[in-house]
């Protein structure tokens, strides 16, 4: 299981991805704001997402799980 986290703390803008979806190594799946900055967080590795652990709006500390890759 590959967990992909927040690189600092923000609210979560959009959400990408659902589970279910493929991704791709790389890709943008979440998008974070942080001190009116947009930060794209892309998976690490390719693989189909097992769980979003966040929603729209929420706020989230550096290092917090966003999303699982399986």
């Amino acid at each position: 299981m590959n967990k992909i986290v927040a690189v600092m703390a923000g609210n979560v803008w959009k959400v990408l991805v659902q589970p279910g979806d493929k991704v791709e190594e790389g890709q943008d799946v979440i998008i974070l704001e942080s001190m009116k900055m947009e930060i794209p967080i892309t998976a690490e590795v390719s693989g189909t997402v097992k769980e979003v652990k966040v929603n729209e709006g929420d706020f989230v500390n550096e290092e917090d799980v966003l999303i699982e890759i399986e």
